[in-house]
């Protein structure tokens, strides 16, 4: 992502995204939470349908394993469930 700050970012590392996209320190982009408590703090907030203590049972172990494959029509990554199979 690079440094929060856009000028430090276009300065020090311009292929970042804030370095190459950022417009102001307000208008960066994109986020990352400063901790674990903060991200789920943040997740709950704009995601409240979301159970992440769920998902780090089923759904990460799978993600670390690269059982993930690109949904084009929904434009998001999924995670390979027991009854599918892989793509090739």
């Amino acid at each position: 992502m690079g440094p929060t700050k856009v000028f430090r970012a276009r300065n020090n590392v311009p292929d970042s995204i804030r370095g190459a996209y950022g417009l102001t320190d307000t208008r960066n982009t994109t986020h990352g939470s400063d901790s674990p408590a903060s991200a789920s703090r943040e997740i709950a907030f704009f995601f409240p349908e979301f159970n992440e203590q769920l998902w780090y049972q089923q759904e990460e172990p799978r993600l670390r394993c690269g059982q993930v494959y690109y949904n084009a029509e929904e434009r998001v990554h999924c995670v390979f469930r027991d009854e599918e199979t892989e793509l090739t």
